[in-house]
């Protein structure tokens, strides 16, 4: 039987109730196996003041602090735990995983609490942009992850460096011809351009030269679409075009079901979906390595006009935006997962383009024709109710184009009106960094690389 060292004896444990004690470990040096490291991790490096936010309710700031100072069962928390310590009842790590989803829960709860966004009372700043073309059908501006927005205004296409405000011109084209597509590689090293008499070119950014032109249409492009080396083009000849920049044979895959021209195209983030609307009111759904003409993954026939804007959830990978021209007027939420029409919302106006919110879950509409008041219109809707928060109506002729900052922060809208319209409409909300601060170190004691 074992026997305990006779140091541990004293008259006061011998009368007073027996203690049980963890054995494992030395007097001396602390038991890993006994202390919440977590928590433990949490106090050291927190090293924040203490603030007051005014969106975090007293009960729930209560409930963080005793989290970090007391231990399981309401004591005052000790970081070292030695051999001969009162055994506790520490409860395992699982309960480190229902904290987190508590905390997650009660963030979310705070956050609905929080006051209802505002759209911006005016823009940020515009710009003019004479001679640009106001056809519905036509993609002519593009906002590249170089912070370069490429716009093509008559037969010229130009740059705008967002961070210096330079402005120049990449070409004019001759003749009457002129650009009716433009749009950015991912990586922004070429701006690729088609054309109203079918040319597809690609220009390399840097040195405002022609790299490649691609051939395969008979008539005008007037919709582009990246994915990494493949440029996808859609076409007033009815057809789909897969490009492969980088082959000599640059055609990689041809697709003609469409039965009017091709006036949108998106590939979802992922790369592996490409959504196409067109002239006769469809939308195709394609598989990348499925791309035939027989070979489409849905058809949605719901819209009762054009659809040219197109724009795929961040949130989630299996929904998709489109918007209807001036006899369909309806922004239309598609499952492509389950090939269903989640909802349709009726905005009493043309529908030119999408841009979801990557910092909330909101979707921004541009709009053109109408009969009623809301002709001309950028809305803003929250997701997924798709209820509306508000309006902007500066431009006196309908959106022709929508286009995003790198940062997700502004958005840019053309107008028939030959002006650009900058907006920072999804910006975050103003919060307390310091507050941040703390409750990211406080919920850093969930992740910690110690176990």
């Amino acid at each position: 039987m074992w026997n305990l060292d006779c140091d541990w004896y004293s008259p006061k444990s011998l009368l007073s109730t027996p203690t049980i004690y963890d054995f494992p470990g030395d007097r001396f040096i602390p038991n890993r196996s006994l202390m919440n490291l977590h928590q433990a991790n949490s106090l050291l490096t927190n090293t924040n003041k203490k603030t007051q936010n005014p969106n975090f309710n007293e009960a729930y700031r209560q409930k963080l602090e005793d989290k970090l100072n007391l231990d399981s069962e309401g004591k005052p928390f000790r970081m070292l735990v030695f051999r001969g310590s009162p055994k506790s009842s520490q409860k395992s790590i699982r309960h480190i995983d229902q904290m987190r989803e508590e905390d997650n829960e009660a963030l979310q709860n705070s956050g609905n609490q929080r006051i209802r966004r505002r759209l911006p009372k005016k823009e940020s700043r515009v710009l003019d942009a004479p001679k640009i073309k106001n056809d519905y059908y036509t993609n002519t501006m593009d906002w590249g992850k170089n912070n370069i927005l490429a716009v093509a205004l008559g037969t010229e296409l130009y740059f705008w460096n967002s961070v210096t405000t330079d402005v120049s011109l990449l070409f004019n084209a001759t003749g009457n011809n002129y650009p009716t597509s433009v749009s950015w590689s991912e990586d922004a090293k070429y701006v690729a351009t088609g054309f109203v008499h079918s040319q597809l070119q690609v220009w390399d950014a840097e040195t405002s030269k022609p790299v490649r032109s691609l051939e395969g249409h008979s008539e005008r492009i007037a919709t582009l679409a990246w994915n990494n080396h493949v440029l996808t083009s859609g076409s007033h000849d009815k057809t789909i075009i897969n490009h492969d920049v980088r082959a000599r044979r640059n055609e990689v895959s041809r697709v003609k079901t469409h039965r009017a021209e091709v006036c949108g195209l998106k590939w979802s983030k992922r790369g592996n979906l490409l959504a196409s609307g067109g002239n006769e009111n469809h939308i195709y759904v394609w598989e990348l390595n499925k791309m035939n003409s027989s070979n489409f993954l849905h058809c949605f026939k719901d819209h009762s006009a054009a659809v040219k804007a197109l724009a795929w959830c961040p949130y989630d990978p299996s929904v998709l935006a489109s918007g209807g021209g001036t006899d369909d007027r309806c922004i239309k939420l598609w499952n492509v997962q389950k090939g269903t029409n989640i909802c349709s919302i009726d905005t009493k106006a043309q529908v030119c383009g999408l841009q979801w919110n990557r910092h909330h879950k909101e979707i921004l509409s541009g709009h053109g024709f109408s009969t009623s008041a809301e002709h001309n219109q950028l809305c803003l809707w929250q997701y997924p109710s798709m209820t509306k928060v508000g309006g902007l109506d500066p431009h006196t002729s309908r959106v022709l184009h929508l286009s995003q900052s790198p940062d997700g922060l502004t958005v840019v809208s053309a107008g028939g009106d030959e002006t650009l319209r900058f907006w920072d409409v999804f910006g975050p909300p103003a919060t307390d960094t310091r507050e941040t601060s703390v409750l990211d170190n406080l919920l850093s004691m969930k992740i910690s690389p110690i176990r």
